[in-house]
């Protein structure tokens, strides 16, 4: 068994929790960084791109896949069993997920993405609309009243 590679980041290896394209793209910066790509997949995508150039491949389980890529306590599970120091949600439900961030973050994994804070408040337009502009930043006029 070799050392891992020396990276500038505080984790070796990166589950993506995503499939498709949105796997590929983050797999192939995960590798392009250095680090160790790994995947859940469904059984029905066992032979896609994603599956076959992941350094680690965890067939994850559900009714259908749909509800096997949102099952947040098998994919840390997964993260955990490969030594993934990191979770990458993709681009999806995952990623707007404030209890799937926080139970990642229990787990002792890092979620890439944003915090469950700001999940939070994203998850409400208006009051992002309204932090945003006490930022400073310009915003469209707003049917919505504040």
């Amino acid at each position: 068994m070799t050392a891992p590679t020396q990276t500038p980041w505080p984790f070796h290896t990166v589950l993506v929790a995503n499939r498709g394209e949105i796997a590929v793209r983050v797999l192939r910066t995960v590798q392009k960084l250095g680090l160790k790509g790994a995947v859940v997949y469904h059984a029905a995508d066992r032979g896609t791109l994603a599956v076959k150039m992941a350094d680690v491949a965890i067939e994850i389980s559900g009714s259908t896949p749909v509800a096997s890529y949102l099952d947040g306590a098998q994919i840390i599970a997964a993260a955990t069993s490969c030594g993934a120091g990191a979770i990458h949600p993709g681009y999806g439900f995952l990623s707007e997920n404030k209890g799937f961030c926080e139970a990642v973050e229990a787990a002792g994994i890092r979620f890439i993405g944003p915090t469950p804070q700001q999940i939070d408040l994203m998850g409400d337009k208006v009051r992002a609309r309204n932090f945003v502009e006490k930022a400073g930043f310009p915003v469209a006029p707003s049917a919505i009243e504040d």
